[in-house]
């Protein structure tokens, strides 16, 4: 009989793939979901045997007994629902990327979790996949040397760069930033999942350690591969041609190295899920705890301070508003 019970709030795709991680373990039962679209919500039930289901997630809240919420919705939702879960008396949280549409936001529903002692996991589960853990082991093994740089190129800095801007911690071992300088550039209305976004944008940052970041979006595009890693005797390259390549010093021939000693093996979310399961368990820290979302988190909305104050910032960044959702409003671009 399962320990734990689950609840869903948002029964899309990525709801979905949370509620596999959940059926993964055999100690977790998903109890309930919620979602305001009656069919999603059937069809969510129908699929993973689940008996109630609910419009409104606060009832849901008010009504179960769980243990574990998973937050599956839109940016801008995500503050209200990690919030009202994290007081409703459960254990853990996994939500939905990016945090939240302004750094206030994010740093509110963190602190609700902290508050009420809950678990809170943000699913950057590219830590989990095979290349970026090979690029990590490479990074760090001596292979390439001492890390100089790395960098990364993706469509913007909110819904793609906090996956970029988390894995360069990852690579970097989640060492603390000190300043970030960046620019942005609107050219014209987009939006994910309902919250606007840059067009183009550049961000350059650097740790206390001394390495480099340096993650461009839009039509500034590294093109070929997503993320590299710059090393005093050699590059890695993560999603190029092959998952990774590497090229070591004195040499001009790329190596595809071999990622069958990699583990853990398995789907990127559902490894995600199980890994939070695990820490509720053994009460150590999940490896995509909220603390190191925050990390990412600050990265994106210091660099839009930065082309809000054509400034450099140090962290911690102090402001609470999104600049680049402030100078839109404002007129200053787009």
């Amino acid at each position: 009989m399962a320990t734990f019970k689950a609840g869903m709030i948002g029964c899309g795709g990525r709801g979905r793939a949370h509620a596999n991680g959940y059926k993964a373990s055999t100690d977790v039962e998903i109890v309930a979901c919620s979602d305001p679209v009656e069919e999603a919500r059937n069809k969510f039930s129908e699929q993973f045997d689940v008996s109630r289901t609910y419009e409104d997630y606060h009832e849901m809240l008010e009504k179960e007994s769980l243990d574990f919420v998973s937050v599956c919705t839109w940016i801008a939702l995500h503050k209200d629902m990690v919030i009202a879960a994290a007081n409703s008396g459960i254990k853990a949280i996994h939500c939905e990327k990016p945090m939240a549409p302004t750094w206030g936001d994010a740093k509110a529903l963190y602190q609700a979790c902290v508050d009420n002692d809950v678990v809170i996991t943000f699913c950057h589960q590219r830590r989990f996949g095979a290349q970026f853990i090979k690029a990590k082991q490479l990074a760090n093994d001596g292979t390439i040397g001492e890390i100089r740089r790395i960098e990364g190129s993706c469509p913007n800095l909110l819904d793609w760069g906090t996956h970029w801007f988390d894995m360069f911690h990852f690579y970097n071992n989640d060492e603390p930033v000190e300043w970030v300088i960046g620019q942005i550039d609107v050219e014209g209305e987009r939006r994910v999942f309902g919250t606007l976004v840059e067009t183009s944008g550049l961000s350059w940052f650097r740790w206390k350690n001394g390495v480099e970041g340096l993650l461009t979006t839009g039509g500034v595009s590294l093109k070929g591969f997503s993320n590299r890693v710059i090393g005093t005797k050699g590059i890695v390259d993560v999603g190029g041609g092959a998952p990774v390549r590497l090229l070591r010093e004195g040499s001009s021939e790329w190596e595809t190295p071999d990622l069958s000693d990699v583990t853990p093996r398995g789907n990127d979310t559902t490894l995600s899920v199980l890994d939070l399961i695990d820490s509720v368990k053994t009460g150590r820290e999940p490896e995509l705890s909220g603390r190191k979302a925050m990390q990412a988190t600050e990265l994106i909305f210091a660099t839009y301070e930065s082309s809000r104050q054509r400034a450099k910032i140090t962290l911690p960044l102090t402001t609470e508003d999104s600049a680049l959702l402030s100078m839109i409003e404002n007129g200053d671009v787009g």
